[in-house]
């Protein structure tokens, strides 16, 4: 009997959400109908459904009927298909829709509970929170967990509504390699992680798979062990580790990256083990923030983002909240930023000591160098040089998504070939580029 005063109790509170919520993140413009009148609703056709749409409902219409027609087995993307059927006054279709998806999911708590809303919703209007008596026979541990399918659920229609917005490009994908085919990007307001594909030289690259994500307890950037924080920044993925050789925690397996990296290390910041990982097989999904720091995907989607990661070279930049521009703004950067690595390049070439030492921050560091210690060190090894070669290739541009307040800084991966009268060797380098008063400076350089 307790049991079931607690399924029902959830159902409510489930129900309260669906009906004020959901409507809350559409434009206020729109009408939307009374529940009552779906019975009579459903008779529509799809075409004539699909008319009774504003544009916004309907892009998000049509991008979730494309996730579906890519991949049929998109939990997320049926999850909210039966959302938009409901909100649109299609109640039967809204129903069908979850209960197709249960079967398939049967751990995905949060489609059972909005199902068991909809089937409440065929006998009355949608009541708000805190109306039912059964509410209060919840205990707090019952409380919280709803609250937080409360918030997986609002996390999961945010995000997948930034893509209806019409964003365009990541301002962190300056520029990708052609051995780097994809690249992630974490969005951590929007709980979201996207999959951009490398189109090549000049080209934006494209959007290809999003994700819903979970991201550490505590919010903000990450500067201490044990904090809870998901880290701001450009990392890249160092490893998998397979299910068998992980805690059940994990799930279906890991991709560490390398925390702290070198910007990290020289802001001393602590801690390590950030993973993109799995989901304990025993749940389908877990609440928005519900890590020690990690980005944890569903199990099913950790799997699929396998196919897009390639060890040592898929990059994964995390940030606050992602910057958007045009594709305009985005052309002018990557050619801003290519022209200072070919001027720095240049200038190393021909050994021309002023122009090249100008290129430094003056709070430049490498390893066991500072600006003043790098231009001595630099002055005695030009000296030694009748010609210098320098090729660059396989160059990778990031901007880092948080620095300082106005500040810009941005990530250069390259394959360096460097040829000379007395010295020949190849190396994969990355530089830290920083704009101070209009010009970019290196800040930081040494191997990948």
């Amino acid at each position: 009997m307790g049991r079931r005063l607690l399924t029902a109790a959830l159902i409510l509170i489930l129900l309260g959400f669906t009906g004020v919520k959901v409507r809350a993140l559409w434009s206020q413009k729109e009408k939307v109908a009374p529940l009552q009148q779906s019975l009579v609703d459903e008779n529509f056709s799809g075409a004539d459904w699909l008319l009774t749409l504003d544009d916004r409902q309907l892009t998000f219409w049509q991008h979730l009927e494309a996730r579906l027609k890519k991949n049929p087995d998109d939990y997320e993307a049926s999850l909210l298909k039966s959302l938009l059927l409901f909100q649109g006054a299609r109640l039967s279709a809204a129903v069908t829709e979850l209960q197709e998806l249960t079967k398939r999911a049967p751990k995905f708590q949060l489609a059972h509970l909005v199902l068991g809303d909809l089937l409440l919703a065929r006998f009355d209007l949608v009541a708000s929170i805190g109306e039912s008596a059964l509410l209060q026979r919840l205990d707090s541990d019952k409380e919280q967990q709803v609250e937080q399918l409360r918030l997986e659920a609002r996390a999961r229609l945010q995000g997948y509504l930034t893509l209806v917005d019409g964003v365009e490009v990541p301002r962190a994908l300056l520029s990708l390699s052609s051995a780097t085919e994809y690249a992630l990007v974490v969005d951590k307001s929007k709980n979201r992680l996207y999959v951009y594909r490398n189109l090549g030289p000049g080209l934006p690259p494209e959007l290809v798979d999003d994700y819903y994500i979970v991201l550490g307890k505590s919010t903000g950037d990450k500067f201490k062990e044990g904090d809870l924080r998901t880290p701001n920044g450009v990392y890249f993925v160092t490893s998998y580790l397979p299910d068998e050789k992980l805690p059940p925690l994990y799930g279906s397996g890991a991709f560490p990256v390398n925390y702290p990296n070198e910007f990290d290390r020289h802001l001393r910041k602590t801690g390590n083990g950030i993973w993109l990982h799995g989901t304990d097989k025993e749940f389908y999904s877990r609440p928005p923030l519900d890590t020690e720091g990690c980005v944890v995907l569903t199990n099913e989607e950790f799997s699929r983002i396998g196919q897009y990661v390639e060890i040592g070279r898929t990059p994964v930049i995390i940030s606050e909240q992602v910057a958007w521009v045009s594709s305009r703004e985005w052309l002018d950067k990557n050619i801003e930023v290519q022209a200072t690595l070919e001027h720095w390049r240049q200038s190393w070439e021909r050994a021309d000591l002023k122009a090249y030492l100008q290129m430094y921050s003056a709070d430049f560091w490498a390893k066991g160098h500072d600006s003043r210690s790098w231009g001595r060190h630099k002055k005695r090894v030009f000296a030694g040089k009748k010609f210098q070669k320098i090729d660059l290739s396989e160059i990778s541009l990031f901007a880092y998504p948080t620095v300082g307040e106005g500040t810009q800084m941005v990530v250069a991966n390259f394959v360096q070939q460097y040829r000379s009268n007395n010295y020949n060797g190849d190396m994969r380098k990355r530089l830290y580029m920083v704009k101070e008063q209009g010009r970019w400076k290196v800040l930081y350089e040494g191997r990948q």
